[in-house]
């Protein structure tokens, strides 16, 4: 079933290049600050890096709208640098994967600002579209980052369509000039010797806005196909696809076995379960915990041998787990190694946003101190709604993708080890307490936690080919699984909660081998301590 395809059995370690290591301190991280930390990555065990962007960009939304895909900014270095840092990582046996924004590109890009001249210049049709009227847009579809997504552009009278910022026009993907300026580029990439690559919003190029269709267009699978039929095959790559959209039958084209589109996909569902149901991330909701089992297991069986799953819990966009679902109190230490054995016991492929080895925690920061355009222009116009001040900190609090972003905690020395400069978004406070440099020479630390995880997937393929069977179904307290293939069984038993539950499952338990547990002792077998995660193994006769 596995085709021996190395990404089965790897963990991938994501980097958010500003915020990871700068080494020119200009209070921004770079290539170089990458390149000087391999060392601590190899000591982790992960075996590639998804790199978010680091190409030519005017950072409107953090590099997300690129103005060249040959070029590197120069905040993080040259094309030399990544060249090197290709190389270097290469050296640690570690990949690099480049992020891909193939939905839209920055309206500072060469193409755009010729396409803006006339509606006759060839690169015109390279974007979207509409004829109108100032003032009256085509229609009213709008912005994920708020507002209308038709701009007006005087020069020619015409509307351009933005499903992000409005310096993020989307670029056309009915025209196959832009679908081979775009092979053309990343096979360029792959000459260079990336690993692979991770596909921005790939859900959303074949939208079709006259029918105000955005996600999973009619030709978008088509497209994919095509995609990766003139590049992807070309190399051993590993490829994943960020699909907000996606469901259990829609992961199975992405990421058929046949390899004829992508290697995983990147799904969203447990992920969306705080909020309330039909509104913004922003609206808040308790975390319906049966739910979550419930998608779990259902994207765990229904992919069983029929597609690939990505495991995360922390990305770019998200707040931190610790926080969001564990305890960052008290409990912080035991439940985020809890969840990151929870996750990284089922199949897939696990990923790991930078300092969630180390339970890094969200912020609580006062709105001046965010840089993040969608928190920003989300509190611009609650405000204007009329919602409660406190009520909108309190959602960003929770939700911001600032979060994320903070500055990587290295050690309890100036700026966390960052940076001897101002960072360019301020460091969490608790960094004295939660470092790198505290947890790599500390076996009871998260880090190491995450690194035992890392080694137990290399060397049990249990965690690779096996079958998945949640267990407890209806605990309100309890996640459990089990594992299973020809030659060995694995359980793992996590308490999600502060309570002390009694253990339903310890006679299964008592027959196995611990792999790993998050309390150093296990004096009370028959009851499970708060946040206790448990994970056991035993060979089949």
């Amino acid at each position: 079933m596995s085709n021996n395809k190395w990404w089965k059995s790897a963990v991938i370690y994501q980097i958010y290049p500003r915020s990871f290591a700068d080494s020119n301190n200009d209070g921004i991280g770079d290539l170089q600050g990458m390149i000087s930390k391999l060392d601590y990555l190899e000591n982790l065990g992960i075996n590639a890096i998804w790199l978010s962007p680091v190409y030519k960009s005017p950072q409107d939304d953090n590099g997300y709208d690129i103005s060249d895909y040959r070029d590197i900014d120069p905040m993080f270095g040259t094309l030399g640098d990544m060249e090197r840092l290709i190389a270097e990582a290469g050296k640690h046996n570690i990949r690099i994967i480049m992020d891909l924004v193939l939905n839209h590109s920055s309206d500072e890009h060469h193409w755009f600002q010729e396409a803006k001249k006339s509606r006759e210049n060839p690169y015109h049709d390279y974007y979207v579209w509409r004829d109108g009227k100032e003032g009256v847009p085509p229609n009213e579809m709008r912005a994920a980052f708020g507002g209308s997504a038709w701009e007006w552009v005087p020069e020619i009278q015409q509307y351009y369509f933005h499903q992000f910022s409005v310096k993020q026009p989307d670029l056309n993907w009915e025209n196959p000039k832009v679908r081979q300026e775009i092979y053309d580029m990343i096979n360029w990439w792959i000459a260079k010797g990336v690993g692979g690559f991770r596909l921005d919003v790939i859900d959303l190029v074949a939208k079709e806005p006259d029918r105000q269709i955005t996600t999973n267009g009619t030709r978008l699978h088509e497209f994919i196909r095509e995609l990766s039929r003139e590049t992807f095959q070309k190399a051993d790559l590993v490829t994943v696809g960020e699909a907000w959209g996606a469901t259990t039958q829609l992961a199975k084209l992405y990421s058929n076995p046949d390899n004829s589109e992508l290697s995983m996909v990147f799904q969203f569902e447990h992920i969306c379960l705080d909020q309330v149901e039909g509104k913004e991330k922003w609206d808040l909701s308790p975390l319906p915990f049966l739910k979550l089992k419930e998608v779990f297991a259902r994207w765990q069986k229904e992919l069983y041998g029929k597609g690939w799953n990505s495991l995360f819990w922390d990305n770019h966009d998200l707040p931190r787990i610790v926080s969001r679902w564990g305890d960052d109190g008290k409990n912080r230490t035991k439940s985020a190694k809890m969840l990151a054995i929870l996750l990284h016991g089922m199949q897939g492929t696990p990923y790991i946003y930078q300092g969630e080895e180390l339970g890094m925690t969200n912020v609580a920061y006062g709105i001046e101190e965010y840089r993040d355009i969608e928190t920003l222009n989300m509190y611009k116009e609650r405000l204007e709604n009329g919602y409660k001040e406190e009520d909108i900190m309190k959602s960003i609090h929770a939700k911001s993708r600032d979060n994320a972003r903070t500055p990587m905690q290295w050690n309890d020395g100036k700026n966390a080890g960052f940076t001897d400069a101002v960072p360019w978004i301020k460091v969490n406070p608790n960094y004295k307490e939660i470092n790198a440099s505290q947890q790599v020479e500390d076996e009871n630390s998260i880090f190491n936690c995450y690194k035992k995880l890392i080694r137990l997937r290399k060397d049990y393929p249990v965690f690779v080919e096996g079958d998945f069977k949640l267990l407890l179904a209806e605990d309100e307290n309890i996640f459990a699984y089990i594992r299973e293939d020809e030659e060995a069984q694995l359980l793992v038993i996590c308490n999600f909660y502060g309570q002390t539950p009694e253990c339903p499952l310890e006679d299964m338990a008592s027959s196995m081998e611990l792999l790993i547990c998050n309390y150093e002792d296990i004096e009370q077998p028959a009851t499970l301590r708060p946040y206790e995660a448990r994970m056991y193994w035993k060979a089949k006769k």
